[in-house]
């Protein structure tokens, strides 16, 4: 009895928000990050995505110097070379995980190229790509299996 009054005095009230955050959150499932196995996360938004290198990359490669950017512009492959990082330690070349056209990048890593190391999933993004192919999407990693590859290649 206690569980029904329960459910009648709280649940009850909060079901329309409930219902509106399960349509957000089934909305939202295009749009969570996807990974390399080269270490590139791409988060996707109304068709264009965001591409940079996840914070495991930066931890390997350290305190970073200079970041090479595509041009916004240009047409880029899947697995195409976009750019590079160089660091105190070592430079990585960056690979695009989609195909499609070259639609911003972040001017703000040619004056900061540290935000990498301070934010590498967020301020510091590399490019936006408008995607040609969203099934290049299917081959990527979620952060589950991102995660268990981390862990594999530590051991």
């Amino acid at each position: 009895m206690a569980l029904r009054l329960l459910t009648a005095r709280v649940v009850r009230p909060y079901a329309p928000v409930i219902r509106q955050a399960a349509t957000i959150a089934a909305f939202r499932g295009y749009a969570t990050k996807k990974y390399t196995s080269d270490h590139e996360w791409i988060s996707v938004e109304n068709g264009v995505g965001t591409i940079g290198i996840t914070d495991y990359a930066q931890k390997a490669l350290g305190d970073v110097v200079f970041v090479e950017s595509p041009a916004v512009g240009d047409n880029v492959e899947k697995q195409d070379q976009i750019g590079a990082v160089e660091s105190v330690k070592a430079a990585s070349d960056i690979y695009s995980p989609v195909s499609g056209e070259v639609v911003d990048v972040n001017e703000a890593l040619a004056d900061e190229p540290s935000l990498i190391n301070t934010a590498p999933e967020s301020d510091g993004w590399l490019a936006k790509i408008k995607i040609e192919n969203p099934a290049d999407l299917d081959e990527l990693m979620d952060e589950a299996a991102y995660t268990a590859h981390c862990d594999s290649a530590d051991h």
